[in-house]
């Protein structure tokens, strides 16, 4: 599928060589010359954001890609782009539980479950996903 002329919006477009390694095309309507900048595979921001959170929180990159479903390159890429330090050295353990309801409210009605830990609560089905971890102070 060719590209639309972005001067005059036609679809009568040929490749006409190459700039900087990009594919050039030609409207055959206006003659204008162009380039299209690759797209790439789109992330919603809000994954993003929710993998830079993790991170913060002390989270491994490969846990990261395991809880949220986004290679561990790109969430590193993401992290050296926004330049975020590290901001525990320890290595943090995480854990996953899958549980029911009323197992989910126990569980979070007690504080020690609760001190100095990491939780995110994801609905899986009839049950949720429990995934903990400890905050090293």
């Amino acid at each position: 599928m060719s590209p639309k002329c972005p001067r005059c919006s036609a679809t009568e477009v040929v490749k006409n060589g190459k700039v900087h390694l990009r594919q050039r095309y030609l409207c055959k309507d206006c003659r204008y010359h162009f380039t299209v900048s690759k797209l790439g595979k789109q992330i919603d921001p809000y994954y993003m954001t929710k993998a830079l959170q993790l991170y913060l929180e002390g989270l491994s990159l490969r846990d990261i890609e395991k809880i949220v479903g986004i290679s561990h390159v790109t969430i590193s890429s993401w992290v050296k782009k926004h330049n975020i330090p590290r901001l525990f050295k320890e290595k943090v353990h995480t854990s996953y539980r899958v549980l029911r309801h009323q197992e989910l409210l126990e569980y979070l009605g007690e504080k020690q479950n609760l001190k100095n830990r990491g939780i995110i609560v994801s609905e899986l089905g009839e049950r949720y996903i429990l995934i903990t971890w400890e905050h090293p102070i």
